[in-house]
Formats: C-alpha cells, structure tokens, sequence
C-alpha cells in the first residue's frame, strides 16, 4: 500500500473531520442562544468545508483502500477528533467506560486492515 496516498488520505480525512466535528458539535458549546434556523445555516456553511476534504480523500484513499475501509478509516478518525474537541470545547473528560468502547472499536478496525481479501 503506497504510504504517500494513505497520509494524502489521512490528512485530507482528519481536515474533513475536524469542519464536521465544528458543525455537528460546534453549536452546543457557542451558538445554544441562536435559533435554530441559523444554527443549522452556521452548520451547513461549515459543512461546505467538510466535504471539500472528504471527497478527495475518498477520491485519493480508493486507489489503495477499498470503500469499506474508507469508511473505517474515517470513523476512527472521526472518533479521535472528537475526543479532543469534547474535552477542549465542550470540558467533557474522556472515561474509562468510552475508553474500553474505543479499544473494541480499534480491534474492529485492525480486523478491517489486517485481512484485506485481493
């Protein structure tokens, strides 16, 4: 698996996951006082950034990753995002229960890779 694509891949999804992070998640800490409307305009409008990673990602990552380990890929980084974004914007401390939920979720992923059928 050539290592230059897959680092394309992986940079390109954590960029998208951080403008998803934002815009699903964003609103509870600093927009709770806005309508609801223009909370999901805000949201929308990130989300345009979102997708102009995600899809070069997925467009670069399928060259050497089949789809559904795009997908996992992208879950587990979505994951690591979010627990750094959850603890420095929404003051949320990571506990051990979601941290043994995480190791169950990394095992799944290294079965994903670890067995590729060609």
């Amino acid at each position: 698996m050539p290592s230059t694509t897959l680092i394309q891949t992986t940079l390109l999804l954590i960029a998208s996951n951080v403008f998803m992070t934002c815009a699903w998640y964003g609103h509870l800490r600093y927009l709770h006082a806005k309508s609801l409307w223009i909370v999901i305009l805000i949201a929308w409008g990130i989300a345009f950034f979102e997708y102009c990673f995600q899809v070069p990602a997925n467009r670069i990552g399928f060259k050497v990753l089949d789809g559904y380990q795009l997908k996992i890929l992208q879950e587990i980084i979505t994951l690591l995002v979010f627990v750094f974004f959850a603890k420095w914007v929404l003051g949320e401390d990571l506990k051990w229960n979601y941290m043994v939920s995480f190791a169950f979720l990394a095992g799944a992923a290294w079965f994903a890779f670890a067995y590729k059928n060609t």
